[in-house]
Parts: C-alpha cells; sequence; structure tokens
C-alpha cells in the first residue's frame, strides 16, 4: 500500500497531526511525519515533494498555522494530492491559515480541510488511496457503520430519556 506523507510546519502543529495520525493507525495505512517549514526550510520541503511519488506517497497532508504557505509550496513541487490542514493560531483563530490554504492559483490545486481538521485530512488521504485499494474502502465503510451506530446509541439513549 502506498504511504502518506504528513508534513508540519512547526512541532506546534503536532496536536492537530496527532488526530491524522490515530486515523492513519486505525486505517493501517502506512505514514511517515516529518517538520519542514515552506519559509525556514524551503530545500528540504521542496526535496520532500518533489520525491514524494518515487519515495511510495500517494498524498501528502500538511499542517501550518498563520501563513499557512506549507501546502502550496508542497503542492507547487508535486502532482500528488495535497490536502491542507489549517492550523488556529493565536491572532485570528485560524482564519489567516484556512485563507491562505484555499486560496491557491489555478493550476495548483490544495485540498482544504477544517482549521485544526487533523481527522478529516487523514480520512481524506484514505479516500483517494482506496479508489484503487479495495481492502481500505472495506475498512473505511466499516468507520463509517461504527460511527453512524454510535450517534443511534445516543439518539436512543436521549430519546428514552426525555420520554
Amino acid at each position: 500500500m502506498k504511504k502518506v506523507g504528513i508534513v508540519m510546519g512547526s512541532e506546534s502543529d503536532l496536536p492537530i497531526v496527532e488526530k491524522a495520525i490515530k486515523v492513519l493507525k486505525k486505517l493501517e495505512i502506512p505514514f511517515e511525519v516529518h517538520v519542514y517549514s515552506a519559509h525556514r526550510t524551503p530545500e528540504q520541503a521542496r526535496a520532500f515533494a518533489l520525491n514524494a511519488r518515487a519515495n511510495g506517497f500517494a498524498a501528502i497532508i500538511a499542517a501550518a498555522g498563520m501563513a499557512a504557505h506549507l501546502a502550496g509550496a508542497l503542492a507547487a513541487n508535486t502532482t500528488l494530492p495535497v490536502i491542507g490542514i489549517p492550523c488556529a493560531g493565536s491572532n485570528l483563530d485560524g482564519l489567516d491559515a484556512l485563507l491562505s490554504t484555499v486560496q491557491m492559483p489555478s493550476g495548483i490545486p490544495v485540498a482544504a480541510v477544517a482549521v485544526n481538521g487533523g481527522a478529516n485530512a487523514a480520512l481524506l488521504a484514505a479516500q483517494i488511496i482506496a479508489v484503487e485499494d479495495a481492502s481500505l474502502a472495506a475498512r473505511l465503510d466499516g468507520r463509517r457503520r461504527e460511527e453512524a451506530g454510535k450517534v443511534l446509541l445516543k439518539d436512543a439513549s436521549l430519546t428514552e430519556q426525555y420520554k
């Protein structure tokens, strides 16, 4: 199975990235985690993106806050899908990162999930891989059923409580 690359712009993004890691582990998807900054280590970020396909990656998740240029910088150097996680910062609560992540120029797409949406970034990467992997698609279907079951249990509990 191809793997997912997870790149964060700063170690401070790790709590958000850990949400993605948890999902990828549960779905049995191999991954690598790196800290590369679009501004402080641009050569390393570029090299990672340029070599990602050859190194067995199917998608890249990029987590960054504030200016949030990381996802775009990676996408500029690969044709693999790049999924941006805008991370909330102290000034604008993640709106700045969200806008930076989604406002990419034509020809260099970046998919974006919600601010701090690490779990959804992993699920989107999994769905991309599952296009060609029936076993993973079945695990994703099972996860959806499991989540639906949790909601229905809550519904039954509340319905009984407020009869």
